[in-house]
């Protein structure tokens, strides 16, 4: 991901939002299971384009969803890049099906080729725990409590994770020519999943489980999809107020949620941002991620899912 042009402003919020369908019970989405999820990707090593550690990923997810009777479908195609040909392969993993009236919950699961920022060592392997793994980890143990609830939300939820975020030469900002490849492709192929009508939200995750994270609303995402961003951050104000604030960033991501959003679906980004002296480092550890965190922005997302449409 990568920073764009400056954009400042206030969110207000929308109030809390009241679920039409029992949503589990906020202590049902453990985090201590979603850090695990990101320990087992740190344990694949590097995880970029072309590597064993990105192909045992993705089995991995697909693993964790068909334990839960969720099937998942590949999309896979090849890109070009200076590295030279890669193939890439996003997963879809529809939750309720037979619902017409769906949202997106996606993040990425590609990590970056070396931590670039790295001061002492660039080439050295980043272990992306917090910009890579913690979405992956989110995405899996929201399926997890979907799953194992009484009652279905109002919409069906098309767990997306896409290959190629971190760019074609796979080091994300540290890439002038940056830009993702997954979203792009997914959003070109929309029919082949939506032949009827297009999701009614998109929701993409990345970098969600710093301990010490603060998540002010994404510029660009207020931008194209407002209202869904008040309601999300009015949740997750109510349940995590140190968490979530009622702010917008100064600056734009530019990231998977940019590609679907130019595709006519309402989309947002919940990131944070804000991880220096981290950032795309050998430091990107598991220790530096909360459960709680975690725990703030799954229970978000799941109350998220089942408020009214």
């Amino acid at each position: 991901m990568i920073r764009a042009i400056a954009l400042a402003g206030l969110l207000l919020l929308a109030g809390t939002v009241v679920c039409t369908a029992q949503a589990p019970e906020p202590y049902q989405w453990n985090g201590q299971r979603a850090l695990a999820d990101v320990a087992r990707q740190l344990s694949f090593g590097r995880r970029s384009l072309d590597t064993p550690g990105h192909e045992k990923t993705l089995k991995y997810i697909e693993q964790e969803l068909a334990k839960l009777g969720i099937k998942s479908q590949r999309q896979s195609w090849t890109e070009q890049s200076a590295r030279g040909t890669h193939n890439l392969t996003n997963l879809i993993a529809r939750f309720d099906p037979e619902n017409g009236r769906r949202i997106i919950l996606g993040t990425h699961y590609d990590s970056l080729v070396r931590a670039y920022a790295d001061k002492q060592n660039p080439n050295a392997v980043m272990p992306g725990a917090n910009n890579s793994a913690s979405g992956v980890a989110l995405l899996l143990e929201t399926a997890r409590v979907l799953s194992a609830a009484s009652s279905r939300p109002p919409v069906g939820v098309d767990f997306v994770f896409f290959d190629g975020e971190e760019g074609p030469v796979s080091l994300g900002a540290g890439d002038p020519k940056w830009h993702a490849l997954g979203s792009p492709y997914f959003a070109e192929h929309l029919g082949d999943f939506y032949p009827q009508a297009k999701p009614v939200a998109a929701a993409i995750f990345d970098m969600v489980c710093y301990r010490n994270i603060r998540l002010p609303a994404e510029a660009s995402s207020v931008a194209y999809a407002r209202g869904e961003v008040e309601k999300f951050w009015s949740i997750g104000n109510a349940l995590a107020p140190k968490v979530f604030v009622p702010q917008v960033t100064s600056t734009p991501v530019f990231d998977d949620q940019n590609a679907l959003a130019d595709a006519d679906i309402p989309s947002f980004l919940v990131v944070g941002f804000e991880y220096d002296p981290w950032f795309n480092t050998t430091q990107d550890t598991i220790d530096k991620c909360s459960a709680q965190t975690l725990e703030a922005v799954g229970r978000t997302t799941v109350r998220y899912v089942y408020s009214p449409r």
